[in-house]
């Protein structure tokens, strides 16, 4: 199995997406109706681990985007370099 650069990113990008997909799942899915500020089945605890999902998914796909742009660069440098 070859992994390249570009692979390695678009799976890092697949896995945030459906991370992101399932927080925004949970987080939709909590019971808080439109106009109330909280409800008492509501623990802000219930919201922390899927905004962090969130969060991290936002970091692997940038860390995905930069490792694209590195991987354009090298190609770049590399068919410069040849001709």
């Amino acid at each position: 199995m070859n992994i390249t650069p570009t692979t390695s990113a678009v799976n890092l990008i697949n896995t945030a997406q459906h991370r992101s997909a399932d927080a925004a799942q949970v987080i939709a899915e909590l019971p808080i109706q439109k106009d109330e500020v909280g409800s008492s089945e509501f623990r802000s605890s219930d919201i922390t681990k899927p905004v962090l999902s969130l969060k991290e998914s936002e970091l692997e796909t940038s860390a995905a985007v930069k490792l694209l742009q590195a991987d354009k660069e090298t190609i770049g440098s590399l068919l410069d370099i040849k001709a």
